[in-house]
């Protein structure tokens, strides 16, 4: 049954954060808030992990996971930067943002998109997101917590619990800032196009 942590999102209890940390160490699934909507999030080394959050979410092989960063440094280690994408970058960092990028040598390649050598990264603006992170001194690797035939997120931290109680390890109950899917840029391209409209706003 999955542990459920009630969490201030201004003021995250930093022992409940140590205790989702282990869990995700040890390769568990958390349900985690973030600036748009929950996310299912793991690590990047746990490839069951991954398999299972696939089959919760009922997609393929080649469905992305984005990688949670804590900050623009973070991206730079497991993404290709030039200066035009690090400046856009920083004016929309943290923010409810999904950017593709040419993946770096620190990513694995199963973790690449199917047909190219990119990414997607983000860095949220949440509090509990962003605490974690630190906590974790790593990225973690995340999908939208929709579930197989739900027309939307799932975004009630009780909610989840119900839904997936016996198929997660954790449940994260905190505010979350928006309800619906980030925006998602693809920085490749110069200049950079909008590849899915979400609840940040581009241009």
């Amino acid at each position: 049954m999955a542990q459920y942590f009630i969490i201030h999102a201004q003021n995250p209890q930093a022992r409940l954060i140590q205790q989702a940390v282990q869990l995700l160490k040890q390769g568990g699934i958390l349900a985690c808030p973030t600036d748009s909507s929950y996310a299912l999030v793991c690590l990047m080394e746990f490839k069951d992990a991954q398999t299972r959050i696939r089959r919760l979410r009922g997609v393929d092989d080649d469905h992305p996971f984005t990688l949670i960063c804590r900050d623009l440094a973070e991206i730079g280690t497991y993404a290709k930067v030039n200066n035009s994408q690090f400046r856009l970058l920083k004016a929309l960092t943290p923010g409810a943002y999904t950017f593709l990028l040419e993946a770096s040598r620190e990513v694995p390649r199963r973790l690449h998109h199917p047909k190219r050598s990119t990414i997607g990264l983000r860095v949220p603006k949440h509090v509990v997101t962003q605490t974690l992170l630190d906590a974790l001194d790593c990225p973690m690797l995340s999908m939208t917590l929709q579930l197989p035939g739900d027309e939307a997120p799932l975004s009630v931290g009780w909610e989840i619990r119900e839904a997936l109680e016996h198929q997660i390890d954790a449940v994260i109950d905190s505010d979350i800032v928006h309800v619906g899917p980030t925006t998602v840029l693809d920085l490749t391209e110069d200049p950079p196009s909008l590849v899915r409209a979400g609840v940040a706003p581009w241009p």
